[in-house]
């Protein structure tokens, strides 16, 4: 027998208009504690909002739940003090070091010990040898180290990353990553939203909310399984030059380039393979392939009603 998670986030029926823009519709999710879900799907789709509506930034125009075992939205300052979030704009000081700025972040949250928390927060994010470094002078990779130990230096139950990796070089983002999930096994159940579909699938389970509603939940497994997506692959020369056409084709719901080869995608086996059929001739050699979480999520975009229209 094995004994239920509790949940770190629960919470439904939320929410958030700006205007007329119904930003965020009747949205429900969980998250177990100890977690990193992914939180996915395309720009204006309502992630920052529902992030900021989680950890007391913002309050939601209906819905209800806890986070943290509290009712998040009477209880939204005593959220506030257990999060941590990290927005996708650097918002540290660029006049102040390192160690200033984490100073700086102690002070306000009124940490006891802040000398030996700045100290562990230096160690452990590998910014000890570079603490007198102005944060302006900083590489967004190490801008990004910063703001990830100024959001747990005041030790948080749940941590919310908006976009954290845009515009990080790669090396940067698996180190990053590395971290997230050594905070994970400490515990710490983390919220993150990306557009990369190699850090969705390093999350332990994923959500797709597409204009303000929720579309897909659960591992990255699960949701390729759930779209009952079929998908073939067009290798060889000029492969992915077909996607315009085919894209067009009925029976075809995406056509992608990936490289050089292309993914063609539908849900319907016989039309799929009557759209491809006028092209499997040489040089070009088809198979069929698990479709990708890329491959899904471009299905879900064209499905979705854009409420910015």
């Amino acid at each position: 027998m094995t004994l239920a998670v509790p949940l770190a986030v629960d919470v439904r029926g939320l929410n958030k208009s700006f205007g007329d823009k119904h930003v965020v519709q009747d949205l429900s999710i969980q998250v177990e504690t100890g977690k990193i879900t992914g939180f996915l799907g395309p720009n204006g789709s309502g992630k920052t909002t529902t992030l900021r509506m989680l950890c007391g930034l913002l309050t939601p125009d209906s819905g209800e739940g806890e986070v943290l075992g509290l009712d998040f939205r009477r209880r939204a300052e005593a959220v506030k003090r257990q999060t941590g979030y990290m927005t996708q704009k650097f918002s540290l000081y660029d006049d102040l070091s390192i160690e200033e700025n984490l100073n700086f972040v102690a002070q306000v949250y009124e940490l006891d010990g802040r000398k030996r928390r700045v100290a562990e927060a230096l160690e452990r994010l590998g910014l000890a040898n570079r603490r007198r470094q102005l944060a302006g002078s900083l590489s967004g990779g190490w801008k990004q180290r910063l703001a990830l130990a100024a959001c747990v230096l005041h030790a948080p139950k749940l941590l919310l990353l908006d976009e954290p990796t845009a515009g990080v070089d790669p090396k940067a983002r698996r180190e990053f990553w590395d971290e997230i999930h050594a905070l994970s096994a400490d515990g710490l159940t983390v919220m993150v939203s990306t557009h990369y579909m190699d850090e969705a699938e390093r999350c332990h389970d994923i959500a797709y909310i597409a204009y303000g509603k929720l579309m897909a939940r659960g591992t990255a497994a699960e949701v390729i399984a759930g779209s009952h997506l079929i998908t073939l692959r067009a290798e060889g020369p000029g492969a992915d030059r077909l996607a315009r056409t085919l894209a067009r084709t009925p029976g075809v719901i995406t056509a992608a380039p990936f490289g050089a080869a292309l993914h063609v995608s539908g849900v319907d086996r016989a039309a799929l393979e009557a759209a491809v059929a006028p092209h499997r001739r040489a040089p070009l050699v088809w198979s069929e392939v698990e479709p990708t979480l890329e491959d899904v999520f471009i299905q879900m975009m064209g499905g979705a009603e854009d409420n910015f229209q």
